[in-house]
């Protein structure tokens, strides 16, 4: 009898665990990697005046929590190596937990936005933005029950921020001369 319930649990634990990649894991994976560039940023990169910012401003930001960047500069020499790695980002975005809410796509340059969570209720928001000859990006913007317009809000305190350009330098690669 022992040994059918140990068979149960061990079969119970391989069928719980997901061996579908995550977004997570692929940020751990590639984020000490020489081919990407990751930051991790927090809202202290606004560096805001608390007294300018309303109430309304201020609850949406205590919403977010972090940041996460990583992005992936093309190379010319090797194009194969951009496609797996952008195709492998689309693959873990096709997951049902990401919901997609914009999608932008020109042949060369695309985007897209999802979300994780319920649509009041929303616990993660992931930007993903490429460009055939320069790379990629995905952002993927923590929080604890943000909402759509707490996300605009956000958008409207970068107008009163004096961000914090230091923390931004890495992507500077990534941007042509």
């Amino acid at each position: 009898m022992k040994k059918l319930a140990i068979v149960a649990a061990l079969c119970l634990m391989l069928w719980s665990c997901n061996s579908e990649p995550t977004l997570q894991q692929y940020f751990v994976k590639n984020s000490e990697s020489k081919d990407f560039i990751a930051l991790d940023l927090t809202t202290d990169i606004l560096r805001l005046n608390k007294s300018e910012i309303s109430a309304e401003e201020n609850a949406a930001l205590e919403t977010l929590k972090k940041m996460n960047i990583l992005a992936y500069q093309a190379d010319a020499k090797n194009p194969a190596k951009f496609e797996a790695e952008r195709a492998k980002i689309k693959n873990i975005l096709k997951n049902e937990k990401y919901q997609e809410l914009i999608k932008v796509n020109s042949g060369k340059e695309g985007g897209a936005v999802y979300f994780v969570g319920e649509e009041d209720k929303i616990d993660e928001f992931v930007l993903f933005a490429n460009k055939n000859d320069a790379g990629f990006a995905i952002v993927r913007v923590l929080g604890k029950n943000m909402s759509p317009n707490s996300i605009m809000t956000m958008l409207s305190v970068l107008n009163k921020a004096n961000l914090d350009i230091e923390q931004l330098k890495p992507l500077q690669k990534m941007i042509p001369n």
